[in-house]
Formats: C-alpha cells, structure tokens, sequence
C-alpha cells in the first residue's frame, strides 16, 4: 500500500475502530492524542467538538512528524459531545455522574455533536461537524438502577452508549445514528475519499477470499 493511503486513527476508542471496520477500512495505526477536553467557559457544544478534534488532528500531526519515519498518510481525529441545550454533559467516569446524565436525558431531546478532522498527505486540514438529535423516553428509577449496573455507561459521552442498552431509551433519533455511536460513518468517508483516500479499497477482498 502506497504511504499516501495510509490512515492513522488519532483515538483509542474502540467504538470508532469497529465503526471504520464496518466502512471497510482499517486504521493503520492508532495514535490516541492526550489534549484536554475540558470546556471552555461559556463553551457552546458545537464549538467544542470541532476544537477538540482539530487539536487532536493537529497534535497527532506534530508529534508523527517529528518521527525517524514520518507519516506521510492521512490522520484522522474526532470529538463526540453530549449537550442538554447548551449544557455539555461530561464523559461519565463515575456512577454519579452516569446517573446525572441520566436524570438529565430522561423524557427530554438532546444533541450529540461530532466533530471531524482530516489532516491530509499534503498537511492541510479539513473539517466537518455533524449533529443528530434523539429524545430519551422517561426512565424510570428501575431503568436508571439497571442500566447504571451494566456499567455501560462508562467513559461514554453523555453516560450512555446507544449501541448497547440505553438503545432502547431512544423514542427518537433524526440524523446520523453512527454520530451518537461516535463517528458519522457517511461523513467521515465523504471527507476521506473527497482528499483522495479509497474508501472501498478493501471491499472486494471478502468477495474474493
């Protein structure tokens, strides 16, 4: 494979490696870049997800290139952000914290933004935001309890992920359903191949095996 179709993934989370599989494409390699992700004040949510997912764009990029070997593909970051109006919900790490998104999210809408960062072979930047909007139905204390006990909701933006349990919380949802899991999958790979990547490289290849 030629080095300009290379793809570094600047996240850890394995949620964004299944969906990028799911595409047909796999990450060379994983770069997770360590930035803080705390909001600003007066923050709005849209905002922070683009910010962060271009600093983690952007510090990926400085640290790979300062490499023996620099990486000449394309690095890719993203940021997924949980708000109640303008209210960020944070990335649960705590029970506490889970149930508070909870109690937030429970009857109401909300939105989840992802932002998007390409850095390309050339070392331009590229951008996109997507938003989706999902109502929660009223949980019950029981709902909350059980699914607090699943341990699902940790480290998850907003304390929950949609592709597991707190699937069946959702009344509504319009827009990217991948967004909420945490990366807009059409998005994502219109930006990709709108640089000159090959998305569907790979697509043949099961066909063939």
């Amino acid at each position: 494979m030629s080095d300009l179709q290379k793809l570094v993934l600047a996240s850890g989370s394995p949620r964004r490696v299944e969906l990028l599989q799911q595409a047909g494409i796999e990450p060379d390699r994983l770069f997770p870049a360590d930035v803080d992700e705390r909001p600003m004040r007066a923050e709005h949510p849209r905002s922070l997800a683009k910010r962060l997912s271009v600093t983690k764009a952007q510090k990926a990029h400085e640290v790979l290139a300062k490499e023996p070997e620099p990486v000449s593909g394309f690095i890719l970051a993203a940021d997924t952000v949980v708000s109640v109006g303008r209210r960020i919900l944070p990335k649960a790490e705590t029970s506490d914290e889970a149930l508070h998104c909870l109690q937030l999210l429970s009857g109401r809408s909300h939105r989840v933004y992802t932002g998007l960062a390409l850095v390309t072979p050339a070392g331009k930047l590229r951008q996109r935001l997507v938003e989706t909007r999902v109502r929660f139905k009223r949980l019950s204390k029981q709902d909350m309890e059980n699914y607090l006990a699943s341990g699902e909701w940790r480290g998850k933006a907003g304390g929950y992920g949609i592709q597991g349990l707190a699937g069946t919380f959702v009344v509504k949802l319009v827009g990217s359903y991948t967004n909420v899991v945490g990366l807009p999958l059409y998005e994502t790979t219109s930006l990709l191949s709108g640089e000159g990547y090959q998305v569907q490289l790979n697509w043949q290849a099961g066909a063939r095996a």
